[in-house]
């Protein structure tokens, strides 16, 4: 016969545990019921614990992250002049980076090296394009447009960069980001 503590147990887990799980339950509870006081303690610690897995994988799932087939990175890594990285950072903070948004060009990230020598002169930054073909797109809107020539100009007065080199990325199959 069940007592109350046991008949709430039941009525919970009824509403919240796939059925297949409440079976497992029951054939444990029927193997403890026939067993001694120590092999029931840790039956029950075993029978708790899977259950408390079971509810917390179906409550704790995380979205599944979905790529664009097409999406590719591009990771720019800009060599400056010895001790003009605070002042390219300032370029791309003022200037570059509304430019970026004008012309569809998304950074995920800047970066400057924390360790010597690359500290001194040495700028990165990531872009996210939703495909190859836009990334060449964008870029040449970019080059054309006359805010940008302004600051390729000032760099020609002010050099700050020796020089660039970008990459294309794509990511794994087990990258989180996509």
């Amino acid at each position: 016969m069940r007592n109350d503590r046991q008949e709430v147990t039941c009525c919970l887990l009824a509403g919240c545990v796939p059925r297949p799980v409440r079976t497992m339950i029951a054939r444990f509870r029927n193997l403890l019921n026939c067993q001694r006081t120590p092999i029931r303690l840790i039956g029950t610690a075993l029978v708790s614990f899977l259950a408390g897995s079971a509810i917390t994988s179906l409550t704790m799932r995380s979205p599944e992250v979905r790529a664009d087939s097409n999406r590719v990175f591009e990771l720019r890594v800009y060599h400056t002049v010895p001790g003009k990285v605070p002042a390219l950072a300032a370029r791309f903070r003022d200037k570059i980076t509304p430019l970026f948004a004008r012309h569809d060009l998304t950074p995920v990230g800047f970066w400057v090296p924390q360790d010597a020598p690359a500290s001194d002169n040495t700028f990165i930054y990531i872009l996210a394009h939703s495909s190859r073909e836009d990334a060449k797109k964008n870029w040449e809107a970019m080059r054309a447009d006359p805010d940008f020539a302004e600051i390729l100009k000032s760099e020609q007065a002010d050099k700050l960069v020796d020089s660039i080199d970008s990459t294309y990325m794509l990511p794994t199959d087990f990258s989180p980001m996509k």
